[in-house]
């Protein structure tokens, strides 16, 4: 048993909610592991590969296949499909053709959208051909704070009938919420980021929420930017998929009828070269007006010859410039929005009123 232990290749399970952080930390443990043979796997909920995009800067020769072939350093993207309903499609292939490769791997990371159910993708490392070549090595979950501050993830059962008695038509129970605890009750360990934005008490008082829906083993890590010592995330040593089965959820798995997913829309909306200042303002307005959850995407500012990277969790946004654009690209703004009850003509007509109108009446 212990030969068999030596030769399977670790993999961590990176979960969390839509804006956690769960990308940014990535690329900071990407940059801290050079010279260790990392392979990634980035499952996004929408049509645009924004998360793969941002992490193909790791230096990690991701931007060639053949090259990351050969030094065991690669990132596949599974996009449209939640992993943990698309274990069979998306998921069991890739891990075979990572078995072919193990010898030249040292660990796998695989970073789940932010709608996944964890529970389902670690028991498939009970099918054999998973199983005999990798182990979780830990299901790591990234908390985004101030959402929890900002009472995103209420778990409090008063006040979620207080809701529900002042608007007859919102539901009692929460989907959201029922996926934060999910992605919680499987942890191993639990990253609550951007403390930066939080005062002492507010730190103590997520923590103690979070306390409350993991098992008293499980630790939690404050972190700011998602920046962590690789040896925090790497190396936990769980074996997470031989005890996942203790660990209580809502959906039981991925065929329970009451998982979510068709309570979210991810719709694409593009825009014209406009600003930086003025493209966040346009996504921020759109955004009070919607439930929308998530805003990423990319930029095309006047005159810049850089690709603008833009992310939003409500209407906190953030921006940086990551690359310059390819000579084959055109540069163009697209971003994916994921809610609910989204309606793609209607939201783009939006956009464009709030980019069109204003800037015709500056003139």
């Amino acid at each position: 048993m212990a030969l068999s232990a030596i030769h399977k290749v670790p993999v961590t399970i990176v979960t969390g909610f839509l804006g956690s952080g769960k990308t940014t930390m990535l690329r900071h443990l990407l940059e801290q592991a050079r010279g260790k043979r990392i392979a990634v796997i980035v499952n996004e909920f929408g049509e645009l590969g924004i998360d793969g995009e941002i992490l193909k800067g790791c230096g990690l020769g991701c931007d060639d296949d053949a090259a990351a072939e050969s030094d065991g350093s690669q990132i596949y993207e599974l996009a449209n499909g939640c992993l943990c309903c698309t274990v069979q499609e998306e998921f069991y292939p890739v891990m075979e053709r990572l078995l072919e490769r193990r010898d030249t791997l040292d660990h796998i990371v695989i970073e789940t959208s932010g709608l996944a159910l964890p529970k389902p993708l670690v028991q498939a490392f009970h099918w054999p051909a998973i199983r005999n070549g990798f182990t979780v090595d830990a299901v790591i979950t990234v908390v985004d704070g101030p959402a929890v501050v900002a009472g995103q993830f209420a778990a409090s059962p008063a006040a979620v009938d207080a809701q529900r008695r002042a608007d007859d038509n919102l539901d009692h129970e929460s989907p959201l919420h029922e996926l934060f605890e999910d992605q919680l009750s499987a942890a191993d360990l639990v990253i609550v980021n951007k403390i930066d934005q939080l005062q002492d008490d507010q730190l103590a008082a997520v923590e103690a929420l979070v306390r409350e829906e993991i098992p008293a083993h499980v630790k939690v890590v404050p972190a700011q930017h998602g920046q962590l010592d690789l040896g925090v995330l790497l190396g936990l040593q769980a074996a997470s998929e031989d005890s996942i089965h203790l660990r209580v959820d809502h959906h039981g798995s991925a065929d329970d009828p009451d998982h979510h997913h068709d309570e979210f829309d991810s719709v694409v909306v593009s825009a014209p070269a406009v600003t930086k200042e003025r493209m966040i303002a346009a996504l921020r307005e759109l955004v009070g007006r919607h439930d929308i959850y998530r805003v990423k995407g990319f930029a095309n500012p006047p005159g810049a010859a850089m690709r603008l990277v833009i992310q939003g969790v409500g209407t906190r946004f953030d921006s940086y410039f990551d690359r310059r654009w390819e000579p084959a690209e055109t540069p163009a703004s697209r971003f994916v929005l994921i809610g609910q009850d989204l309606q793609v003509d209607a939201l783009q007509a939006e956009l464009d009123g709030l980019l069109g109108g204003p800037v015709s009446l500056a003139g």
